[in-house]
């Protein structure tokens, strides 16, 4: 189609895409981002690749990296329905790191990815600003990232998010399963609710046709409304179990996502046991109870969908159990003895 067929000169911004925009975003995260950095971070924001120096490897006897990617699934589109932007950057952070610390490794930095139908400084801002926030959360750096402006294969109110953590963990150090033997106690750590899983599921019964009720306090949310409790961000448990670590010996971890406790939990198990989960054995928070009377779906579902407010998982001896759990409480953290490991199969059962 010839140019005046468009009553003038067609630039990259008539296209959809506004690079002056773009610059002010980098502009205004530019403190967020340096907030992150650690003191093994080279260069500053805007280089073509987020540098970080090895030399802390140097005193490890088999540095081994490890390497985790993930995102924050179509909880997005109720950020989106809420104009609420500040918190899923955390999800995406907590979803990667929480993930590589199963290994026992220290999450060292991270690159995100935020794709856009049509760029925005001010809410740029505000989602790199949690993402900003996670890495604080963890002690990660944030070394990188890319901004992608879609116009017509996107909404214009529409964005999508993916992050990519490393860490590092030296090889005798490193957390495999392995040791797990009948006579393990497996601790449980309270989760912030929902986080980031089953969101397809909880958009199709609680808000899809009820948008307007998701800005009430409600009684049975303890005065929340339905939209912070749905919005509330995954937590991150990376200095807690790190603290942890440091003066108990733990076997296996599991990050609890999506597959729930169901199928976590079995992914750190030698074939030669199961792990036997006592339900009731911790406080399993409300909202879960709405999406299984809305959904009208078994015990066994909601287990297999979601964490039932359990977000990570530690495997260790017995005798190692009550340093561990004192520690972590001294750290913040909400901990239940939830079961134990006995002989089998590999898998999850519940009593």
């Amino acid at each position: 189609m010839a140019a005046d067929q468009h009553q003038g000169p067609v630039d990259y911004r008539t296209a959809g895409v506004d690079t002056a925009e773009g610059a002010r975003a980098v502009e205004r995260i530019r403190s967020h981002v340096r907030a992150t950095y650690r003191p093994e971070v080279i260069g500053d924001i805007g280089g073509f690749g987020g540098l970080f120096s090895a030399k802390a490897f140097k005193d490890m006897e088999d540095p081994v990296l490890v390497s985790g990617t993930d995102g924050v699934g179509t909880k997005l589109k109720l950020a989106q329905l809420l104009d609420v932007h500040d918190t899923v950057g955390i999800d995406l952070v907590a979803m990667c790191a929480n993930d590589i610390l199963v290994s026992g490794a220290e999450p060292l930095f991270f690159l995100d990815y935020v794709a856009v139908g049509k760029l925005e400084s001010a809410r740029m801002e505000r989602i790199v600003a949690g993402i900003a926030r996670g890495c604080e959360q963890v002690g990660c750096a944030l070394v990188g990232g890319e901004m992608a402006e879609h116009p017509g294969t996107m909404d214009a109110d529409d964005y999508d998010l993916s992050g990519f953590c490393v860490g590092v963990v030296d090889r005798p150090k490193m957390i495999t399963g392995e040791a797990i033997k009948p006579g393990d106690v497996i601790l449980g750590l309270g989760s912030g609710g929902l986080h980031s899983n089953g969101f397809s599921l909880v958009r199709k019964v609680l808000v899809e046709g009820r948008e307007s009720e998701l800005s009430l306090p409600r009684v049975d949310l303890g005065g929340a409304t339905l939209g912070e409790v749905l919005l509330a961000p995954t937590r991150i448990y990376v200095k807690s179990v790190r603290a942890a670590l440091a003066e108990v010996a733990v076997k296996g971890m599991a990050h609890i996502t999506g597959g729930g406790i169901t199928e976590n939990l079995d992914r750190v198990l030698p074939k030669t046991c199961d792990a036997r989960v006592v339900r009731g054995g911790w406080k399993v928070p409300r909202v879960f109870g709405l999406v299984q009377e809305a959904a009208g779906i078994d015990d066994d579902s909601m287990y297999r969908t979601f964490n039932m407010g359990v977000g990570f998982a530690l495997v260790l001896d017995p005798a190692e159990a009550p340093t561990a759990a004192a520690k972590l409480r001294e750290m913040g953290e909400s901990v239940s003895e939830i079961g134990e490991i006995v002989e089998g199969t590999g898998v999850v059962i519940y009593e």
